[in-house]
């Protein structure tokens, strides 16, 4: 297996338990895929997305699995004509909540955790307060995996009780969340447990299907672009990675990339507003989208060279932003979306009221998450009535 650096052309053969996560000039690896479209023999126009994300299994560095794993991916890619005014174009969404544990993080750590087994590693380990730490405990659970799960000093106890559930072995951990992550794989490479973290070969490998499905979803034709909820900058990852590969395969006419982040705590969109080549941490702020309140994202530079790459951008938006798209999806589309999933809608309503997207583009926004295991209060005053008043109230409906 070779790892490359996209950015400086740095590039190793890796193997063993723990691959090389990091290039020696700062910025992630991914693994490099060795097919072309001829000889991996897939035409997206024919691809059965009923053999989930594994119908890509040839551009994929491990093999189907069996068990729970096999049935990651293959989610919904719906088209949503109610939103069409909200946003401002014409608009599809890709339900990564239908995945097993509820989120796309379900196709990274399917890949990871399998990688992991077929190495021989003793356990596996994540850094993650929310989605990644259960998913990654439970595809280790269901490979009978000892899990080590590392979480903020701070995580709330409705977040700590979901990640249990899967009886990982959690740790609280007091520092800096940033120097967490960067710790964990330091001290997984000498230690041999290997850290499935967001950005990590293995993980940015399997997120890159989701991409994946949606091209084959809609081929012939494709969306214009494809819009990211932005943390990590390990799912855009793989979605230019899905894209360079099928370039260099022949595809043509491929979307552009836009990253959607939270406005207290969105250092991509500062990195990009100034025109700058690296992403530089900010001073986290609170947000309603607090899955992607990620003040120092250790693939921030990668996705914001993916959004350039692709002619795409980054967009911060508002938490009151997010409150209304989130009504919206709700509403308009009957989708209970996590909060950061909104910023999306709220990124592209935004993307199309400046003219970066034409009113008769087609765009794919990836509602990233379920919205049921992140619940905010709505206000809500319903009338009582007696049982004989009833049908007055019934009648209103019936004209």
């Amino acid at each position: 297996m070779y790892l490359d650096c996209y950015s400086c052309g740095y590039s190793i053969e890796s193997g063993g338990v723990t691959p090389q996560a990091r290039c020696e000039c700062g910025e992630p690896l991914w693994i490099r895929t060795e097919n072309s479209k001829a000889d991996m023999d897939v035409d997206l126009s024919s691809v059965d997305l009923g053999d989930w994300m594994w119908a890509f299994e040839q551009l994929l560095p491990v093999d189907r699995p069996s068990g729970s794993a096999e049935g990651v991916g293959g989610t919904p890619h719906l088209a949503a004509p109610t939103l069409t005014e909200y946003a401002g174009c014409r608009v599809q969404l890709k339900d990564e909540s239908e995945n097993l544990t509820g989120s796309f993080k379900d196709r990274g750590s399917a890949v990871g955790v399998q990688a992991a087994v077929r190495a021989g590693a003793p356990a596996v380990g994540t850094v993650s307060h929310g989605n990644m730490a259960m998913s990654t405990a439970a595809f280790a659970a269901a490979a009978d995996l000892p899990c080590l799960v590392l979480v903020p000093a701070d995580i709330s106890d409705d977040r700590l009780s979901s990640i249990a559930r899967f009886e990982p072995e959690i740790v609280r951990v007091d520092g800096d969340y940033g120097r967490l992550y960067y710790r964990a794989l330091t001290l997984g490479q000498r230690l041999g447990v290997p850290f499935i973290n967001s950005d990590v070969p293995h993980r940015v490998a399997g997120q890159k299907t989701t991409t994946l499905e949606i091209l084959a979803a809609t081929a012939p034709a494709f969306p214009d672009a494809i819009v990211f909820p932005t943390s990590s900058g390990g799912h855009v990852s793989g979605g230019w990675k899905a894209i360079r590969e099928l370039r260099r395969a022949g595809y043509q006419d491929l979307p552009r990339l836009y990253l959607a982040q939270a406005a207290p705590s969105a250092p991509i969109a500062a990195a990009a507003d100034r025109g700058a080549d690296a992403v530089t941490p900010v001073e986290r702020g609170d947000t309603i989208a607090y899955s992607i309140g990620n003040a120092d994202p250790p693939s921030g530079t990668r996705a914001l060279t993916a959004a350039r790459e692709t002619a795409g951008g980054v967009v911060a938006v508002t938490d009151s932003e997010t409150r209304e798209a989130r009504r919206r999806l709700a509403v308009d589309a009957g989708m209970n979306a996590e909060p950061s999933c909104a910023t999306a809608l709220a990124a592209t309503r935004k993307l199309t009221a400046d003219g970066s997207i034409g009113p008769d583009e087609q765009v794919s926004l990836v509602i990233t998450g379920s919205g049921f295991k992140e619940q905010t209060a709505v206000p809500v005053s319903p009338e009582t009535v007696s049982l004989e008043d009833l049908e007055s109230r019934v009648g209103r409906f019936s004209s």
